[in-house]
C-alpha cells in the first residue's frame, strides 16, 4: 500500500507528544521507520509502504533513521487521545482515493472486489455508515476497484474502508495492502482526471473509461452519501475527460479494452486464418458489441452471437446490416464455441462460463488455426476459468494480456498525454480552488447562528421592555426591524466569505476574511465542524445497532 505524504517536524510533535527526548533533524522532513507487533510501515519522503497483518497491535515503536538510541515505544491508543482535539480542530475533511487497478492487481484479486453497477448505491450506503466516512462513489470496471471517500479523518477513515473492503471481497487486509494504492486531495483529484482522460488506462486514451466515470454520476445522483465534494468531482473530472479528448486528439489511433482484445486475436491467430476464422462473440452488451464492431473493422463478415435474449443482437444487426450475425441462445453456448475457432466472451457472469471439463469435451479446433481454440475474455469476474490453460488445444488471455497490444503507436499517445497532463494540472488547480471555497461555509453557518441568537436575545428584551399588551402587528414590526437589521449588518461579511474559486486573489482574500471573522467573533472556540459530524455518526450507529 503505497499513499503520498511528508512528515514535516511539526507534524511528529504532534504524533510523539510526550517525548522530551524526542531529537528533530534539521531538514524540513523526516525519515522514519515505524515498527509494531506483525507490522513494519516504512516513511520516506513522499511514500509510505506498508506490510502487515490484520492483527492489532497496542504498542509502536518509532525509530529515526541514524540514531536507534531515540527508539521510543509508545501506546497507539494515547497518541490518539491526546491529537484528536487538535486533528478534529485544525484537519478539515479530506478526499481520498483507497483502490486497485490493473497497474496493481492481477485479475484474480480485482474480481474478488469487483461491485456490479446494481449494487454502487448499496455500497455508498455502507462506506457512509462508517464512522469517519462522509460522502462516497465506487468506479469498478474491468480494469479497477477505486473507492472514493470524503473523510472526516484520513487515517480513520482509510482503516475504516479497507477494513469494509476485506469484509465485503473476503481478502484479508494484509493482502489488500499489498496491491492497492492510497491518494489524497490533489493527488486524488488528479488521479481521478487521469483516468477519465484515459491516461491511466491499459490502452491509453481509450474512451469507454469516461463513460464509465459518467455513469457513477447517473448511479450516484439522488443517493444518500454522494455528496457535493464527491458529485462535485467527477462532474469536473467528466469536463476533464472531454476537454483533453477534444484539444489533444489522444482518443485518435487509440484501442478501447474491445478493439485490443480483437487485435490480440489477429495477433495470435496465423496470418492464413484471418479470413475464414470462425468467430464467436458470446455476450452483446456495450463490451460485446464494440468487438463485434471491431471485427467487421477487420474485414469480418460473418459471427455468431450468443445472449441471453436476440433483441439485442437484433438491433446490432440493424446497424450492420452488411454482415451476416447469426444469433445463439445461451444455451447453446458449448455447441457455438465446439463450431468456433475464436471465443470472445464479455458477460457480466459472476461464474465461469467455461471450465477445463466443458472445453475439453469440445471437437478439435481445424488445423488452419494451428488445431489450437482460442478464448479472449473480456470480463471482469473472468467468463473463462484459469483452468481451461491448463489444455493444450486451448490458448486463453484475459484483460491483462492486452499489455502486448497497447505497445502499437505508444510514441504518438505518449506525446499526446504530455499535453494532456498540462490540461489536468490546470483543471486540478480549479477544482481545489473550488473546493478552497467551500472551506467558508462553515464560518457562514457559525456567523449567521452567532448573529441570530444575538438579535433573539435582544429582540426578547425589548418585547419585555414594551409589556404584554402589544400587538401581533408590533411584534412583528419589531421582529421583522431586528432581521433587517442584521441581515444589513452580515451583508458586507458575508459578500466576503464568497467566492467562485476561479480567481486566486480572490480566494487567497476570502480565507484571509474568514480567519479575521473567526478570530473576531471567536468562532473558533464553537466545536468543530468535523467534530460535530463524527459525533452525530456515532450517535447514529449506535441508535442503529
Amino acid at each position: 500500500m503505497a499513499v503520498s505524504t511528508t512528515f514535516s517536524g511539526a507534524k511528529l510533535d504532534t504524533l510523539l507528544p510526550k517525548c522530551s527526548s524526542f531529537s528533530r533533524s534539521s531538514s524540513n522532513s523526516t525519515h522514519l521507520s515505524v515498527f509494531g507487533k506483525n507490522r513494519k510501515t516504512f516513511i520516506h519522503r513522499g511514500v509510505i509502504r506498508c506490510n502487515g497483518s490484520n492483527s492489532a497491535s497496542s504498542d509502536v515503536i518509532v525509530k529515526i533513521d541514524g540514531d536507534s538510541s531515540n527508539a521510543i515505544t509508545l501506546s497507539a491508543l494515547e497518541q490518539l487521545k491526546t491529537s484528536a482535539a487538535d486533528r478534529y480542530t485544525k484537519e478539515r475533511s479530506s478526499i481520498v482515493v483507497i483502490g486497485l487497478s490493473v497497474h496493481t492487481a492481477p485479475v484474480e484479486m480485482r474480481e474478488k472486489l469487483a461491485i456490479p453497477e446494481a449494487e454502487w448505491p448499496r455500497a455508498i450506503a455502507e462506506l457512509c455508515s462508517l464512522n469517519h466516512i462522509e460522502e462516497a462513489a465506487v468506479l469498478s470496471t474491468c480494469n479497477r476497484m477505486e473507492i472514493y471517500v470524503v473523510a472526516l479523518s484520513q487515517h480513520r477513515g482509510v482503516k475504516e474502508v479497507t477494513e469494509w473492503m476485506s469484509k465485503t471481497s473476503s481478502v484479508p487486509v494484509s493482502e489488500l495492502c499489498e496491491h492497492q494504492f492510497l491518494l489524497y486531495n490533489k493527488d486524488a483529484t488528479q488521479h481521478l482526471f487521469e483516468v477519465s482522460a484515459g491516461l491511466d488506462s491499459l490502452v491509453l486514451g481509450e474512451g469507454q473509461i469516461l463513460a464509465q466515470v459518467k455513469q457513477v454520476v447517473k448511479v450516484g445522483q439522488g443517493v444518500n452519501g454522494f455528496g457535493r465534494n464527491i458529485s462535485g468531482l467527477f462532474k469536473h473530472a467528466i469536463t476533464v475527460g472531454k476537454r483533453v479528448r477534444t484539444e489533444t486528439n489522444i482518443a485518435a489511433g487509440a484501442v478501447s479494452v474491445s478493439s485490443a482484445a480483437v487485435e490480440l486475436a489477429f495477433m495470435k491467430l496465423p496470418e492464413a486464418s484471418h479470413h475464414n476464422a470462425r468467430m464467436l462473440v458470446i455476450g452483446a452488451g456495450k463490451m460485446g458489441k464494440l468487438v463485434i464492431k471491431h471485427l467487421v473493422a477487420k474485414g469480418c463478415t460473418k459471427m455468431v452471437v450468443a445472449n441471453r435474449t436476440e433483441e439485442r443482437v437484433s438491433a446490432i444487426r440493424e446497424e450492420l446490416k452488411d454482415v451476416e450475425i447469426i444469433y445463439k441462445p445461451l444455451s447453446e453456448m458449448l455447441t457455438c464455441a465446439g463450431e468456433a475457432d475464436v471465443i470472445f466472451t464479455s458477460t457480466a457472469s459472476e461464474n465461469p462460463l467455461f471450465l477445463k471439463d466443458h472445453v475439453m469435451d469440445l471437437p478439435p479446433a481445424i488445423p488452419d488455426v494451428g488445431s489450437c481454440r482460442f478464448f479472449i475474455d473480456i470480463s471482469v469476474p473472468r467468463n473463462v476459468g484459469s483452468c481451461v490453460s491448463d489444455l493444450e488445444s486451448a490458448k486463453v488471455y484475459n484483460v491483462d494480456d492486452l499489455k502486448e497490444v497497447v505497445a502499437a503507436n505508444k510514441e504518438d499517445r505518449l506525446r499526446k498525454a504530455m499535453e494532456a497532463h498540462a490540461i489536468i494540472a490546470e483543471e486540478s488547480k480549479q477544482f481545489e480552488a473550488w473546493r478552497d471555497s467551500l472551506e467558508t461555509v462553515p464560518t457562514i453557518k457559525k456567523l449567521r447562528a452567532y448573529a441570530e441568537r444575538i438579535r433573539l436575545a435582544e429582540l426578547e428584551k425589548c418585547l419585555g421592555k414594551m409589556g404584554d399588551d402589544i400587538s401581533k402587528k408590533t411584534r412583528r414590526a419589531v421582529d421583522d426591524l431586528s432581521r433587517g437589521i442584521v441581515n444589513k449588518l452580515l451583508h458586507g461579511p458575508m459578500q466576503h466569505l464568497r467566492c467562485d474559486g476561479s480567481d486566486s486573489r480572490t480566494l487567497s482574500e476570502t480565507l484571509e476574511n474568514m480567519h479575521a471573522l473567526n478570530r473576531m467573533f471567536s468562532l473558533e472556540t464553537e466545536i468543530s465542524v468535523l467534530e460535530q459530524k463524527i459525533r452525530a455518526k456515532v450517535e447514529q450507529n449506535q441508535k442503529d445497532i
